[in-house]
């Protein structure tokens, strides 16, 4: 489609640019990256192995016959696997989708609750990337809103990073212009 020339209805002069797409671009979906969890994961990983590894020792250490049966050896296998696998479901049980105009987020295994934050709401965002991020290339986005449900939102363990928190910060400017919201500080 072939861009008009708009004109100011109060001058006559020509717009200097064209009005603002409504259409919904996404800037990212999906869960947090899982080497985001790596700090906190080896330790779960220890603990699912110490967890594993108690009734194999009690066994061995225990006189001929008053080990532990079958089933304790199995439950520790489970709840060892369960504990390791902890760092790879805290990232599945969260999602996000980070358009031009919202971000959703989605929380829970079996059930799930969606919690939207307009970003015209939004008051402030930061970035967070410490040494061990940088180099595995995830990092954080603290989003500070007035909205009512969420007025802290970290975001967390997105693959580069640095770019989107470039595009929303500068989106965050447009949809409030295009709003018209206007901040005011008091005192």
């Amino acid at each position: 489609m072939a861009e008009q020339n708009r004109e100011d209805p109060i001058t006559g002069n020509p717009l200097p640019h064209r009005e603002a797409d409504d259409t919904e671009q996404i800037y990212f979906q999906g869960s947090p990256m899982l080497r985001a969890e790596i700090a906190t994961g080896w330790l779960w990983i220890l603990i699912g192995l110490v967890v594993i590894a108690i009734p194999i020792a009690w066994g061995v250490l225990a006189k001929a016959g008053s080990g532990p049966i079958w089933w304790v050896y199995l439950a520790g296998a489970v709840i060892g696997l369960i504990i390791i696998l902890v760092p790879w479901i805290k990232t599945k049980a969260i999602a996000f989708k980070i358009t031009n105009y919202r971000i959703d987020v989605e929380r829970g295994i079996i059930a799930r609750r969606i919690n939207t934050m307009e970003l015209w709401h939004v008051d402030d965002i930061s970035f967070d990337q410490g040494f061990i991020e940088r180099v595995l290339g995830v990092g954080t986005i603290f989003v500070y809103s007035n909205d009512k449900t969420t007025p802290k939102l970290r975001i967390h363990g997105l693959p580069s990073p640095r770019p989107l928190f470039d595009s929303l910060k500068q989106r965050i400017i447009a949809v409030k212009r295009q709003r018209g919201v206007i901040k005011m500080d008091v005192g």
